[in-house]
This record gives structure tokens, sequence and C-alpha cells, in this order.
């Protein structure tokens, strides 16, 4: 019999069955106790961290199963933006979820388990059903207020789009397969490597794989031109799932195409294997991003509407990092996703609070918000100023990791584009501060008393905006540990 190393899945499969411990504790108090199951939820994701940082390092279930730097770094990332999704759902789920909380919170412990698994996904087939038992939950939470047309559509239009990509990825991936006759991405690596030395050429096999793969992935990652979804299904789903979806969701496409394209099919973006070059095709994709993302979000008088195609241009940003393919393209990509966890997040945490106490999203409704809740203003202030880039904040520090990838590896008008469309951003952040600080209201509002969890979701963004914003090589020191993953020395 193998030597499997179960100890390697210990946390996934802890939070797998804290999750069901979630549904049945809900089931047994008879749904009565709000906060307390919300407080459980967060608990059972600080248990699965501490576990994380015990049993890492190694790999089993013959080379499926693999806990590098890389798949660590990212389950960091997908346990926080769990963390501080649930935290976010405190006012939401006693006011608008009575009867199903245990549901709602054991779904998004479920999804994160899906994301904890792709990230040490190095097989195909095991990746493609993490990725599944991640969007299939949010399928769920997306349309999670049954009564609310919009968050029932947002929940249709997720399903339908999911569907179609999965197939589409799965697709590409049957041709990988078929090229190479393993689903081994190692494997699959070096048999096309061999191909290629043996005969010059793979042919166009191998580029529609790529492109499937890119879209399937694409759709995922709401990258441009595979975008046309995420508006109206950030619009209409719960917020904290809006916020889980920009941020943990997107996180697990990112490594997916991480695995995939710069692991398996790192050769095929050299210049030598030219037309067979992916790295092209995902610079006009990310060049796409940026322009249609920023330019639309101008437009935008619902905050997550804004914040929806926000998300689009930051995946942008962050694409140029990953088709660099090099040491410090790839550690700008984790280092990013890292920082736009805090930020993004955040902002959308205030979306909720001020959500659930007004019952409305759009920015003409922040006027004032300064005079009646300052603290609450200041801490969107400065997730939107972090989105932006504007230092000393860390999204400074991400943009400027990525930008300098690009610009090293001969990517200067990709950069370019960036930082003009980083200009054009700061205005619709700033509209939102503007509104938010400088904007008269006939009276001044309700002062907003958040949850207590909600509080500390707050405080963990604005702290860490703050802190590895000052102190960036407290983590870039990891994110560039995960670049060896990809051979980078």
């Amino acid at each position: 019999m193998p030597n499997y190393n179960l100890s390697l899945i210990i946390p996934e499969v802890f939070l797998f069955l804290w999750a069901l411990f979630i549904f049945s504790y809900d089931l047994g108090t008879k749904r009565k106790n709000a906060d307390s199951i919300g407080y459980l939820s967060m608990l059972g994701l600080g248990i699965t961290a501490i576990l994380l940082a015990y049993y890492h390092g190694g790999i089993t279930f013959k080379n499926m199963f693999t806990s590098d730097s890389l798949a660590l770094f990212f389950k960091i990332i997908f346990l926080g933006a769990a963390f501080m999704a649930i935290g976010s759902s405190f006012g939401l789920a006693s006011q608008k979820i009575k009867n199903h909380r245990g549901e709602y919170y054991g779904l998004i412990l479920i999804s994160t388990v899906g994301t904890m698994f792709l990230a040490s996904a190095n097989e195909l087939i095991s990746l493609y059903i993490a990725l599944e038992l991640v969007t299939i939950p949010l399928f769920v939470l997306a349309a999670y207020y049954k009564d609310d047309k919009a968050s029932v559509e947002s929940g249709l239009k997720y399903m339908i789009v999911g569907a179609f990509s999965s197939a589409i990825l799965l697709y590409g991936i049957s041709i990988l397969y078929g090229l190479t006759g393993t689903t081994d991405i190692t494997l699959m690596k070096l048999h096309l490597s061999i191909v290629f030395l043996s005969y010059g050429k793979i042919g166009p096999a191998l580029l529609i794989a790529m492109m499937m793969v890119i879209a399937g992935i694409g759709f995922k990652l709401a990258l441009a031109p595979f975008h046309m979804w995420a508006p109206d299904v950030y619009q209409g789903a719960p917020t904290p799932i809006t916020a889980y979806l920009s941020v943990g969701s997107k996180a697990a496409g990112v490594i997916a195409f991480a695995r995939i394209m710069a692991g398996g099919l790192f050769a095929f973006a050299d210049d030598v294997m030219k037309p067979l070059d992916w790295g092209m095709i995902v610079a006009i994709m990310a060049a796409a991003a940026m322009i249609i993302g920023n330019i639309t979000a101008l437009m935008q008088s619902n905050i997550k509407r804004m914040l929806a195609y926000s998300s689009i241009a930051q995946i942008g940003y962050l694409m140029i990092g990953m088709l660099t393919v090099t040491e410090i393209g790839m550690a700008s990509v984790a280092f990013y996703m890292f920082i736009y966890l805090f930020a993004n997040m955040g902002a959308f945490a205030v979306a909720t609070i001020y959500s659930d106490k007004t019952g409305s999203d759009n920015i003409s409704g922040y006027a004032s918000l300064s005079k009646s809740s300052p603290l609450l203003a200041a801490a969107m202030a400065i997730f939107l100023l972090s989105l932006a880039g504007i230092p000393p904040l860390a999204g400074f520090a991400a943009k400027y990791m990525v930008f300098a990838a690009g610009v090293q590896a001969g990517y200067t008008w990709l950069v370019i584009l960036g930082l003009l469309t980083a200009v054009v951003s700061l205005y619709y952040y700033a509209n939102v501060i503007k509104v938010m600080y400088f904007t008269p209201h006939a009276e001044v509002g309700e002062k907003l008393h958040p949850p207590v969890a909600a509080g500390i979701v707050l405080a963990v963004g604005v702290a860490g905006i703050i802190f590895f914003g000052v102190f960036p090589n407290s983590i870039l020191k990891f994110a560039f540990g995960t670049a060896k993953v990809f051979g980078f020395f």
C-alpha cells in the first residue's frame, strides 16, 4: 500500500468537519443563537490556521497534494477572507437570515475548504474538483436572499456562467491530457518539453488547450473579456458574499492559473516557443481589464457595482506580474493578493455595515458619514486610498511590485497603461471620500454602531494596510519564497 502522509490534509479535514458541526449546532439549538454560531465559525477558522502552522511542508497522494510555500501563503489569504466575510455578516445574519444561519456560515466554510485543497492541487483533475468545491457553495450563497429578485438573479447568473466556464476549463484540461498522457502538472511540463525538443513543434492543439484554460479560469477571475457577469452578481449577492467572491474566489482563480500556466506551461511563455505564447494573450486581456474596469467604474452610483468594476481593474494589475513568469513577478502576484485581502474585504465590510443600518448601497447616501460615524468614514477612506495605490498605504507597495516586474520583463507598454488607468481609478475612489467628507446633507444621519465582529474586521483591515504599507518586507520575504515553487532561485 502507498505510504500517504495524511497529516498534511488535517487542516482541510478539520475545517470540513467543523462546517458539519456548524450545521448540526444551528439545528440543535433551534436556530436561536444568532451571534454564537458566527463566533464558532470564526473560531473554527482560527483553529484551522493554527493546524496549518503545524501541518505543512511535503507532498502526498502521489504528487496530487503538495503543501509548499505557495499553498501555505494562499491558504492564509483564504482563511483571512473567510474570517472577514463571516465577521462582516453578523448584522446581516440577525436581520435578514433568521432561519438559515447555520447553512450560511457552513457554506462559507465549505467553500474555504475547496480553496485550501485548490491551493495544494498539483494535478489537473484534483485542481478541477477543488475549484468546483469552491464555486458550488457560492452559487447558493449568492442567491441567499430568496425573496429578493436581485439576489436570486445573481445566483442564477453566477451558476450559469460558472457551469459554462467549468466546461471550457475541463475541455482544455482534457486536451492537455491527450497531448501529454498525464494529469500531473509537473510531468505535463516535462512531457511537453520532450515533445518540443524532439519534433521542434507541438501544433495547434496546445494553443487551443491554453486558450480553453485561460478562458475557463478567466471567467472565475472576472478577467476581461470574461467579466460581464461580475457587476450583476456582486450587486445582487449579500454584501459579505460579494466581498468573499472578490477576494477568496478570485485568489482561488489566481493560484489555479499560476499552477497550470506558470507552473505547467511555463516554457511556452518564452520567446522561443512562439506563436504558442500565452504571455501576450494574457497581456492583452490585462490591458482590457484595466481599461474597461476603471472607465466603467467612473459611471457607477452603486457602491457594490463600483467595487465590482474596481475588482475587474485590480485583477488586470495583478496579471501584469503573472504574465512575466519571473521570480519578482510571481512574488508580486502573491504580495498583491495578500494586500488586496485587507483593502477589498475592509471596503465591503464598511458597505455591509452601512447597508445593514440604512438599507441603501447608493454612493450618494454616504454624504456626511464623516460627521455621523467618523471612524467608519476614516476606515473606508483608508481602504479606498489603498486600492488606488496611494503611499504610504500597502496598496502602493503592491502596485509598485507588479509594475516593477512588468518593466523588468519588457512589458513597459502595459505598465504605462496601468499607471494611466490607476490615475483614472483615483477619481472614483476619491469621489466616495468626497461624498463622505465634503458633500453637504440635509441632516446628519444616525451614528452607525457596527457589531463587535465587524469592528474586529475593520480593525484588522486598517492595521494590515498601514503596517504592511510601512513595513512591506515583513511579508515580501514570504512572497518571494513562494516563487521558488516555480523553479526561480
